[in-house]
């Protein structure tokens, strides 16, 4: 047996099934390649669902690490230490936001950001005002698996299982604003966003309802929270996707790319609204840990360093180009990329078939290039801040012959589906 085969098999009998794994070993990695246990380098366009920042090996990361561990590793939160309040700083001035909460995960982060809504809430009506504990979510959202968190995460297949989840959630049709004001009232202790939507799809907020959103928050004192857990942190070519609209939520939430792989999650919010936690109401054992801050502190002030806001935004409209452009060749003969969107290094290509985008996905971990696929057409493109253009260049290429060997051949099956189940127009 392999070294693989021997780790499935003990997984098989040792772990929970909760993950439906490829059937690859990956040993190592160097910059925007991860390699595998024969040494075969995959370019990843997915960076660990968005977390590797920097992508493998990177040695600011690194240094960091080393460096930490031989200081100080865990206190618990019972103590102090120094990475804290200088992370902090840090996120407080990128974000807008005067005050910050250190969780492990983006999920632990939303939980408490739907607390302190409650407990803002709960605040505001001990000084007189009418508001309610309802939260308003978007359809096609997702914040995460526990039970909180998934009681906003819209789509069934998340919820269903444990039902029933947090009640006082009613989900707002995606970017309708007319649904979003006959949702609100008084009743509604929050707004929940995200101001790019990830799982559903990359799909950006509109101007206009992300204000109407923010306008009716400002009317009863109910709070704007916006989930920047995969949107954040540089990722689209600002700190938060909310500053591409300049709007100011009352409560952000950053996890995934902020420690470059190292666990850790965060909570900033205004002033007026941390007046709702006191000691005791909330905490955790490992969140906002030495080295977790440690790290993060290394990553953001890389990321500023070497300008990686920009190159982002750079390296990403090219690749939005790139496959803009590939949408155009095919168009003629099958047409099967039907949209093109995201900002910065957060891009999806809708297609026009389920089966497709699955097969795409596969072939493209064929051809060594790793991606994945949401809302079950559109291929998800989430990779490191340093890829280039040369990166973008090769995906595309990978792209183009799959979808000429294959899209043909998917749309011919998706139609012939649609019209079995008198589902096809005309």
């Amino acid at each position: 047996m392999t070294k693989l085969d021997q780790i499935r098999a003990a997984e098989s009998r040792l772990l929970i099934p909760t993950y439906d794994r490829n059937p690859i070993l990956f040993v190592g990695g160097q910059g925007v390649y991860i390699i595998d246990e024969q040494g075969e380098r995959y370019l990843d366009l997915l960076s660990g669902i968005g977390v590797n920042a920097l992508g493998y090996s990177h040695p600011v990361i690194e240094e960091a690490i080393a460096r930490q561990s031989r200081a100080l590793i865990h206190t618990s939160n019972l103590y102090f230490h120094q990475g804290q309040a200088e992370l902090a700083l840090r996120l407080t001035e990128l974000t807008g936001l005067d005050r910050a909460f250190f969780a492990n995960t983006g999920t632990e982060a939303w939980e408490c950001a739907m607390k302190l809504a409650r407990a803002h809430a709960g605040l505001k009506r001990s000084e007189g005002v009418n508001i309610g504990t309802k939260f308003l979510a978007l359809e096609q959202s997702f914040h995460g698996r526990t039970f909180g968190s998934v009681s906003t995460t819209y789509k069934e297949k998340y919820r269903e299982p444990f039902a029933p989840v947090v009640p006082g959630v009613e989900f707002v049709r995606f970017n309708d604003i007319s649904d979003l004001r006959a949702k609100f009232s008084t009743d509604v202790c929050a707004i929940l966003v995200e101001a790019i939507q990830g799982e559903g799809g990359v799909r950006p907020l509109t101007q206009e309802f992300f204000a109407e959103a923010r306008t009716l928050a400002n009317s009863t004192g109910a709070l704007l929270i916006a989930d920047e857990i995969q949107s954040g942190m540089g990722r689209t070519g600002k700190w938060c996707a909310y500053q591409h609209y300049g709007i100011l939520p009352d409560v952000t939430t950053l996890a995934k790319p902020i420690a470059g792989g190292i666990p850790l999650g965060a909570v900033l919010c205004t002033e007026d609204v941390s007046r709702a936690f006191h000691a005791g109401m909330h905490g955790t054992t490992f969140g906002g840990g030495p080295l977790a801050c440690a790290v993060a502190i290394a990553v953001i002030d890389h990321i500023e360093r070497d300008n990686l806001l920009a190159h982002a935004t750079q390296v990403g409209d090219y690749f939005q180009a790139q496959l803009r452009a590939l949408a155009s060749r095919h168009d003629a003969i099958h047409g099967p990329i039907i949209d093109v969107r995201g900002r910065g290094l957060m891009i999806a290509a809708e297609l026009d078939s389920a089966d497709l985008a699955k097969l795409t996905v596969a072939e493209m971990l064929k051809r060594r290039i790793l991606i994945n696929c949401t809302s079950d057409t559109v291929l998800r493109f989430l990779p490191p801040y340093i890829l280039e253009r040369a990166h973008v260049d090769t995906a595309i290429a990978a792209l183009d012959e799959i979808f000429t060997e294959h899209a043909g051949a998917a749309s011919t099956a998706h139609s012939a589906e649609n019209t079995i189940g008198g589902h096809a127009n005309g």
